[in-house]
């Protein structure tokens, strides 16, 4: 049976769910069905958002979010997601964008899915844009530093010869954060760095 799920997200565990879960509430999400993180949205490594995203939401499910960067504060994680959602027929409804909360009669889906498409296409063209952006402005400040003789600091991290399969892995769901961290031999803050920087299109 279809179900629908709430998703909500506030930062730190100083700051309050409620106008989240109102707004979930109000769109009829079951109390029961309204998943819930305190914790910085620059990670998707997140308790409950993972538990919701691998073992509870199933085809033919529906995800209700206020806004999208309840999903990720990164535009290629809120890329990717909708991907991943898109390629396992679950339907994501943003409460702050109207068009994706029409109720449809029924052999209409196509129209979520031409609206989530230009959703996709928008936030990748954002997000390369800022890669770009990103690129240009650390080739600058580089010559810039180079041209005062200013030191760049220390090495930065190399990727281990096995990065690409390992992260794949992780990225699937196949194995944990720990596991990867463990089989690449990284610490967990040179892994978030490492995967930072990949997901930017960094080397």
């Amino acid at each position: 049976m279809k179900k629908t799920y709430g998703y909500a997200r506030v930062s730190s565990r100083d700051q309050h769910l409620d106008r989240q879960i109102k707004a979930l509430l109000d769109c009829g999400v079951a109390e029961r069905d309204i998943v819930t993180d305190k914790i910085s949205g620059t990670s998707l490594e997140r308790e409950g958002y993972m538990a919701l995203r691998n073992t509870m939401l199933r085809d033919g499910d529906t995800l209700i979010i206020k806004s999208l960067d309840r999903l990720s504060r990164n535009k290629q994680h809120i890329l990717q997601e909708l991907r991943h959602y898109k390629e396992h027929h679950i339907q994501v409804k943003v409460i702050d964008l109207p068009t994706t909360m029409i109720q449809l009669p029924e052999g209409q889906e196509w129209v979520f899915e031409m609206i989530n498409n230009i959703l996709i296409e928008v936030l990748a063209s954002i997000a390369e844009q800022e890669r770009l952006t990103t690129r240009q402005r650390q080739a600058e400040g580089i010559a810039v530093a180079k041209e005062k003789g200013t030191h760049l600091g220390r090495p930065a991290a190399t990727y281990p010869p096995d990065w690409d399969q390992i992260y794949t892995l992780w990225k699937k769901g196949t194995i944990t954060a720990v596991r990867a961290m463990n089989d690449l031999g990284l610490k967990r803050s040179t892994f978030y760095k490492l995967v930072h920087r990949y997901e930017e299109g960094l080397q």
